[in-house]
């Protein structure tokens, strides 16, 4: 396989796309040498990275198998879950935000994206973008996924209550919103986007290797959110609000399932659990938002 040459990022970081030596057929995506997205090109149904294994289960649960979807992606890298969603549920309709156009350009030369495949890309900031979508796209998505990344940290802008009340109006009434976490020990990042999505959403879980989840190591929290709170937009009565939180937390009977789908070992987090998870972080605001913290180095060192 003949790859294309590492680019510079407008961030001056350095991204290259290298063959699995393990896996034939595979490609692996890096960004100043931190392992970023893999992808089997010749079976896009298998997934490699522990976290986006546990949001494909998300993906395979919470609609019926097979159903095509609409979702939109707000981070691409190698545009690894839209080709699997497009492999598991053929005929969905998805959009994706990748800020890089070189990654997006490096990406399509070394691995092009199925030609049948309803996936749009679209380039620029991913808040930034949220603000020119089609109005068609309001209220229709099945699924976001937010998974942004400026090499190894997630932006603070793409982090606080604003960002996710501008990701909202894009949800459907029953749509499901996935965030991709990383942080290390004490997870002071987490903690503050567990809060967040709290206070935007009626139902949220959070997923992850229990390690991480106790602080103890640098890893991936995988965030399942539904269900708008009703202050998060300032509009419904109390009765209404009910309702809504009802509806999300039986919309979301099925997350105990993606335990049992692995990567093990793993645990959820909701409810009181969640709360106490919670206990002392605040929700997150552009007034106050930081990047996440980056991972050390030698957690990506190559032999």
């Amino acid at each position: 396989m003949r790859l294309p040459d590492p680019v510079t990022l407008s961030s001056g970081l350095t991204a290259e796309i290298e063959e699995d030596r393990w896996v034939p057929g595979a490609i692996q995506l890096l960004v100043d040498g931190t392992p970023q997205s893999h992808v089997n090109l010749r079976d896009p149904g298998e997934l490699f990275f522990e976290y986006i294994r546990r949001i494909g289960h998300v993906i395979d649960l919470f609609r019926e198998p097979g159903r095509p979807i609409s979702a939109l992606h707000l981070g691409g890298g190698a545009f690894t879950l839209p080709r699997y969603i497009e492999a598991t549920r053929p005929g969905s309709r998805q959009q994706v935000v990748e800020l890089e156009g070189a990654l997006v350009d490096l990406v399509r030369a070394a691995a092009p994206l199925p030609a049948r495949a309803s996936i749009r890309v679209r380039r620029g900031d991913a808040r930034a973008v949220l603000g020119r979508l089609p109005e068609g796209m309001r209220g229709a998505m099945d699924l976001v996924v937010v998974d942004v990344f400026a090499g190894a940290r997630t932006p603070a802008h793409v982090s606080s209550i604003e960002f996710y009340t501008e990701v909202l109006p894009f949800l459907a009434p029953d749509g499901v919103v996935v965030v991709n976490a990383a942080d290390g020990p004490g997870l002071p990042f987490v903690r503050g986007q567990a809060a967040t999505l709290a206070a935007c959403f009626d139902a949220v879980a959070a997923i992850a290797e229990p390690q991480v989840l106790k602080g103890r190591r640098f890893g991936n929290v995988v965030f399942v959110a539904s269900g708008a709170r009703s202050d998060a937009h300032g509009g419904q009565g109390h009765a209404d609000r009910s309702a809504d939180r009802r509806a999300a937390l039986e919309g979301l009977d099925w997350l105990p399932r993606l335990l049992a789908g692995g990567p093990h070992p793993a645990r959820m987090l909701a409810g009181r659990e969640l709360a106490e998870f919670i206990r002392g972080a605040a929700p997150v605001t552009d007034a106050n938002a930081v990047d996440s913290p980056a991972p050390a180095q030698e957690l990506f060192e190559r032999g």
